[in-house]
């Protein structure tokens, strides 16, 4: 199992990158991105600490681990510059927190993210058919959920996605231990937004395809 999108201590997680690292591991998980919430007041000192401990949990562990950011209420047209200095910093997976339902998410978000050609557009709501469309040109994968509140709308993203041929991804936006995926959620997961049963080896490719565009390789 591949996941690209979850949070330790260094935002609102609950574990320590170690601790998340060996329970992904535990349960089945060949990589994980650790993509905690960042902006302009934290970037520096996240990223920094990530990538002290990314090198060591994968080569102890035995499971791919990846310096991610999430960009989070980033100013819309601050995205673009936000994600290039992530990147110049280390972070080798960005995603955008999206314009999901649950939250009030600047409006423009979705497509300033997708026009920025950042890797993952995150539980983006109400996903519009010209910001899919953009995904698709950009090669920027949508996220599919299972974050309680953010995954209302699950089969509408995956509708809008499909039609305007953006890849889907699937992730968990893990903040705590039980949030980790099982055989048994992504069955409920596929089933709840209308995908077919075998829809989740197509998105563990598109993972993969993120992370192979990093030319990171793991045995």
């Amino acid at each position: 199992m591949i996941d690209l999108h979850t949070h330790t201590f260094f935002s609102d997680g609950v574990l320590s990158p170690s601790e998340l690292v060996y329970r992904a591991k535990y349960k089945g998980y060949t990589a994980i991105a650790l993509t905690d919430h960042i902006d302009y007041s934290n970037m520096e000192t996240v990223i920094a600490g990530m990538t002290k401990v990314v090198k060591i949990l994968t080569e102890n562990y035995g499971i791919l681990v990846l310096t991610g950011a999430e960009l989070t209420y980033i100013p819309p047209k601050l995205i673009k510059a936000a994600a290039a200095k992530c990147r110049k910093l280390g972070a080798e997976i960005i995603i955008v927190h999206g314009e999901t339902v649950a939250e009030t998410v600047p409006p423009k978000t979705n497509l300033c993210a997708v026009e920025a050609s950042v890797d993952i557009l995150a539980h983006p709501g109400h996903l519009s058919e010209e910001e899919a469309s953009i995904a698709a040109e950009n090669n920027v994968k949508i996220e599919i959920t299972s974050r309680r509140g953010h995954n209302v709308t699950n089969k509408e993203v995956a509708e809008v996605a499909l039609k305007k041929k953006a890849k889907l991804v699937l992730n968990t936006d893990t903040h705590s231990p039980e949030n980790l995926l099982s055989k048994e959620t992504i069955a409920q997961i596929l089933l709840n937004t209308g995908l077919p049963s075998n829809y989740y080896e197509i998105m563990q490719k598109n993972s993969l395809e993120i992370i192979e565009s990093k030319r990171i390789q793991w045995k």
